[in-house]
């Protein structure tokens, strides 16, 4: 912990950014037929896809503004955490209305947290980011994103439990080619070599092969439970345990609670790597 600066990266809590975009017909299809739906013909005020606003206004800086890693280089809105592997570890949603094609997006985003903790895989960051997502309706989303930096010296793999996996009532399975992952970044504006760089991801994080955005497992999953609840959930909550690889199949999997749905995604040995709760 000696190498960060705790102070000054807490110095950035209760900053604020405010970006706006539109939300396209070109963006709901291209969303779609990224997630192996139909593309079909939306119209004005046809609601889109629950996750949708994670493909609108992202950051978008010069090539000669990105680190290695191809995210922007560190500073800005976000701290400048040292630490050079960057994941979203997980995060809260709240519907309160569907995004609509045609609607002026507007993303009111503030530093909550900075915390730095000592983990058994060595330093860890975490920075918690509230957003507030509205249209010309009023508010359409709350959300609370989790990132968490860590070192080079952290396992980049993460471990299977050596238990059995969990029993599912409901499962998918979603091939994990390299093609569905470089069309997410795309869509999403997402430079990260590691979901697309096989070369980087190996040589340069550790990584057996191309990672499976949680964003993405996230997206596949919330709208997993869409289908089995027959609405729009309304509220949320993921949290990434391990990553997956490009490959073997992942799986979509969920039981029944008292409140809604328990879901995880799994990779090829049947373990939970995104766990996440649908009320």
């Amino acid at each position: 912990m000696a190498t960060l600066d705790i102070d000054h990266l807490r110095s950035w809590i209760g900053r604020t950014e405010t970006v706006r975009d539109l939300l396209t017909a070109r963006a709901l299809r291209e969303f779609r037929v990224t997630l192996n739906l139909a593309a079909g013909a939306p119209a004005p005020g046809e609601p889109a896809l629950l996750t949708s606003h994670w493909c609108l206004a992202p950051p978008a800086v010069p090539m000669d503004g990105l680190g290695p890693d191809g995210h922007p280089a560190r500073g800005g809105f976000l701290p400048p955490v040292p630490l050079p592997r960057r994941m979203w570890a997980g995060g809260r949603l709240e519907w309160h209305d569907a995004l609509r094609v045609g609607d002026e997006v507007t993303r009111a985003s503030r530093i909550a947290d900075v915390v730095v903790k000592e983990g058994r895989t060595g330093v860890l960051c975490f920075v918690t980011v509230e957003h507030e997502i509205t249209t010309a309706r009023g508010v359409a989303v709350r959300e609370r994103q989790d990132i968490v930096y860590r070192g080079t010296d952290a396992p980049p793999g993460g471990a299977g439990t050596g238990q059995p996996a969990p029993v599912a009532q409901w499962q998918e399975s979603v091939e994990t080619s390299p093609v569905l992952l470089f069309r997410y970044s795309a869509i999403t504006f997402n430079g990260h070599r590691i979901h697309y760089d096989r070369t980087y991801c190996i040589e340069e994080e550790g990584y057996p092969g191309l990672v499976v955005h949680g964003p993405l497992q996230a997206t596949l999953l919330a709208e997993f439970a869409g289908r089995l609840l027959g609405r729009a959930p309304r509220t949320f909550a993921f949290r990434s345990v391990r990553p997956i690889f490009d490959g073997p199949p992942m799986t979509l999997n969920a039981v029944a609670t008292g409140e809604g749905l328990e879901l995880w995604a799994a990779g090829a040995d049947g373990q939970p790597c995104m766990k996440a709760e649908a009320t």
